[in-house]
Order: C-alpha cells, then sequence, then structure tokens
C-alpha cells in the first residue's frame, strides 16, 4: 500500500472578477484531479484551528497530522532546521525577508512594494545577507543565507513576545509604519529594519539589479518569531516511512525535524516556473526506494495569489495536472493498491492577496475503494455540498490512512 499527499498550497479562493466570478479551481481545466474527486471522497476540511493564524506553518502541520496547538513553536524554526541552523534552547529565530520598499525619505512612510524583491534568486539574496551578517551580525544576531527571498535571524537569547511582528506578503502596497511592532522588546529587531534600508539600497547587487530592470532588496524584514522546534517522528507517529518533497525551507524544516526524506529538486523555485515534472519524479523515486507516504508540496498556487495574478493561479493548478499527476498516478498503478489526497492548506484569495482561514476543499481516491463522490469538478463549492466535513484538520490524515 503506497499513500500520496500532493498539496497545492494556497489553491482555494474566493470568487473572482478577472476570471468571471469564478475561484481558480473553478476555471482551471484538471481532469486527472476530477476524475480521481469523482470516483472518491470530497469535502471540506478545517486545517487552521480557531485562535491560530492561517500560516503555510500550522496549516501544513496540521495536514500532516500534527496538532499545532500542541507542537508549534513558530515558523521560523522550522525554515532554521532546513538551511542546518543548531539553534540552542535559549535561542529564538526569526524569518528575515529581503522586501522591496519604496523610496520615501522616512522608513515608516515607505510602502511594501514586493515582500520577494522581485522573487530575487537564491544567489543574489545570499550577498545581500553575506552584507547584512558583516554589519548587524556575529554577537547577539546572526543571518543565515536561505531560498530566494527567505531567510533566517537568530537572535542568541532573544525573546518571543515581540508584539505583532507583521508578514510582509500581508501588506503588499501598504506603507508599513503601523505595521512595525511598537514592543520595547522588539526595539533591536526593528532598528536592524529601519538601518537596513541604508546599508542595501546602494548595494552593488541591487544597483545590478536596478540597471537589469529587476527590482532591489533594499531592506530586511523581520517575523515569524519562534523556539527550538520538536516534532514527533513520523515514522514513529504512523508506522511507515515518510518523504516530503517542496522548494521551500519551512516545508523541508518540517520535514527533517519529523525525520522524513527530503530530496533536493533541481529547479524547484516555490513558483509557476518551478520544476513541476522533477518534484513528481523525486516523490517517485522515494516510493520505489522504501516510503510507504510522500508529500508532495507545490507553492506555486500560494505565491500566485499573493501576487494578484489569476491567470497565473489558474495555470498553476493545470500544470500540476499535467505534468505532476501523470507522473504520479503511473508509478503508483505498479503497486497493489495505493491512495493519493489533495488538497490545500489555507485559501490565499486573490482578492485579499493573503492566507485566509476558511476550510478547504479536499479528495481522497482510493484504488481498490472507488466510488461515487456525486462530484463531476471539484472546487470550493461542490467541496462543500457534499456536507462532508472535518472539523479538526490533524485528524484528517488518520482518516486518509485508515478509511
Amino acid at each position: 500500500m503506497k499513500y500520496a499527499v500532493v498539496l497545492y498550497d494556497g489553491m482555494a479562493d474566493y470568487p473572482v472578477e478577472a476570471l468571471g466570478g469564478k475561484t481558480p479551481m473553478e476555471c482551471a481545466k484538471k481532469p486527472n484531479f476530477d476524475r480521481m474527486a469523482s470516483k472518491g471522497e470530497v469535502g471540506l476540511v478545517r486545517t487552521v484551528a480557531e485562535g491560530l493564524k492561517p500560516g503555510s506553518d500550522v496549516a501544513n502541520l496540521s495536514v500532516l497530522g500534527y496538532d499545532p496547538a500542541v507542537c508549534y513553536t513558530g515558523r521560523s524554526p522550522l525554515e532554521a532546521i532546513s538551511i542546518g541552523v543548531q539553534m540552542s534552547d535559549t535561542d529564538v529565530a526569526l524569518r528575515c525577508n529581503v522586501v522591496t520598499l519604496s523610496d520615501e525619505e522616512n522608513y515608516d512612510d515607505k510602502t511594501m512594494v514586493d515582500y520577494s524583491a522581485g522573487d530575487i534568486s537564491s544567489e543574489d539574496a545570499a550577498e545581500i545577507i553575506k552584507t547584512v551578517q558583516e554589519h548587524f551580525g556575529g554577537g547577539e544576531f546572526d543571518f543565515y543565507p536561505g531560498v530566494s527571498y527567505r531567510h533566517c535571524l537568530i537572535h542568541h537569547g532573544g525573546t518571543t513576545e515581540l508584539g505583532t511582528m507583521t508578514p510582509p506578503h500581508d501588506i503588499s502596497d501598504r506603507v508599513v509604519g503601523s505595521y512595525i511592532s511598537t514592543a520595547p522588546s522588539a526595539e533591536k529587531l526593528t532598528k536592524m529594519m529601519r538601518e537596513s534600508y541604508d546599508l542595501l539600497k546602494d548595494h552593488p547587487v541591487n544597483l545590478r539589479r536596478i540597471a537589469e530592470g529587476k527590482r532591489p532588496a533594499n531592506s530586511i524584514w523581520l517575523w515569524g518569531e519562534g523556539n527550538k522546534p520538536s516534532l514527533e517522528n513520523f515514522e514513529e507517529k504512523f508506522g511507515m516511512k515518510g518523504c516530503i518533497v517542496s522548494a521551500v525551507d519551512l516545508l523541508k524544516g518540517i520535514g527533517i525535524g519529523a525525520g522524513m526524506l527530503v530530496p533536493e529538486v533541481e529547479g524547484a523555485t516555490g513558483y509557476i516556473d518551478t520544476n513541476f515534472a522533477g518534484k513528481a519524479k523525486a516523490a517517485v523515486d522515494a516510493l520505489e526506494n522504501g516510503c510507504d507516504f510522500v508529500y508532495i508540496h507545490i507553492e506555486a498556487p500560494d505565491e500566485c495569489g499573493h501576487r494578484a495574478e489569476p491567470e497565473n493561479k489558474v495555470r498553476s493548478i493545470e500544470i500540476i495536472d499535467e505534468q505532476v499527476l501523470p507522473v504520479l498516478l503511473e508509478a503508483l498503478e505498479k503497486y497493489d493498491d495505493y491512495k493519493v489526497m489533495i488538497l490545500p492548506d489555507h485559501p490565499t484569495p486573490i482578492k485579499t492577496k493573503t492566507h485566509a482561514s476558511d476550510p478547504v476543499p479536499f479528495m481522497i481516491y482510493h484504488k481498490k475503494g472507488e466510488k461515487d463522490s456525486g462530484v463531476e469538478s471539484i472546487n470550493e463549492k461542490t467541496a462543500e455540498a457534499t456536507g462532508n466535513y472535518v472539523d479538526f484538520g490533524p485528524g484528517l490524515i488518520k482518516h486518509f490512512f485508515e478509511a
């Protein structure tokens, strides 16, 4: 028996005016997804419990069967694991985005132009983070380069009581001043954020990027604070060897923390230009090499939601159907039996450009347990119409394994 989850990050949405009042799921041509849904189980699941923030950290932990209310210590510590940072019990990790801010003289008057600094390459960003570390690091603080715009700060002897450290993707096109923590405990961090603009605005990497028509990484932005994490081993918890395939440090960190296989996929970018087929092949290889369970995390729909790109969000769903599902399904047919679950972790609505905590559609297909779901095409509306609702997100994977 083999099990596969294909996680379309941020796929669920609200009706989009540019799509004729439909959601990307409704518009996308996804015959493989729809065929499985028509012969499986369809419903809604609440992946983000009441009172928790709808981040990909909380939501993916929930889908993987971990109760965030019990095990969650913050987003950045999971990313720190992924990039090989060894945290002590007194360390606090924070996500360090490199972002593009507008050029008003006063930092607080600047606008969040781009939370990803023009989808900056890891190579360019590493040079930026090197300069940040040389200027601010080496004592109380240490900065570590990650992937693209996503990096890590370790605050030695720090605190997680920092007031509100707002995720930059939540404030696209907004003036940043009112979203900067005013807590005295965050003062050193916010001071570094403000000073980083003058440090980076004329950085050689940024001058080159501007000359090339690209957005500069002219500031750091700190958020996602948390303590050293501790996740129950996935194999001990569920009795099966697991693998996570993802382009982003967060999911890799969850996988490493849970003792799962986490392969590197060349060309995996986390956006619509990612190596979709390569990610599917990595999952297939993991199954062939002894894994019982694979979790293919695809970031592209989420990024398209944050960037308010409805056509690209539709297309990302279609590409997964064209390039990931066929590879996976063909490989699974070699086994006596298998199950596939497909769902988003949370909605990332085009309208708001940030995450929402609404329940999301899910589909479970069982090769030897085909049945009429009553659904011809899965989307937010048809999933709700089934009346099948799972209120406790971390319980869904147990149902997936046992039903």
